[in-house]
């Protein structure tokens, strides 16, 4: 049986959440959504989340605080979020990320 539910998103018409967030292409399993042009300041407070997070940095620097560790992420680096883990981002430099989650974070509004 072949599937009949592949989507193409384009970016220039996605739908935003509230936090600044980009909705990309979503499936049953997994979302993705990009952060474009963050900007730096103080830390958001902490969350924690049901589902799990994965991302990728196009651009900018930013610390990713979890679980009372601190990571930095720049160009090129990827990181994970578990489930249900306390955590924030301090953004440095105006920053572009991809994030894919899953389950996917937009459903029932999970990640405003």
């Amino acid at each position: 049986m072949t599937d009949t539910t592949i989507t193409k998103i384009s970016s220039g018409s996605s739908p935003h959440g509230k936090l600044g967030q980009k909705y990309l292409a979503s499936g049953v399993h997994v979302a993705m959504r990009l952060w474009e042009g963050e900007q730096p300041g103080e830390p958001k407070p902490s969350a924690s989340r049901e589902y799990e997070t994965v991302g990728y940095v196009i651009s900018g620097r930013a610390e990713l605080h979890i679980e009372g560790q601190m990571v930095l992420l720049e160009p090129g680096d990827s990181w994970t979020v578990p489930k249900g883990s306390s955590h924030t981002y301090k953004i440095l430099e105006p920053f572009t990320a991809i994030e894919a989650t899953s389950p996917p974070a937009q459903v029932h509004s999970r990640d405003e």
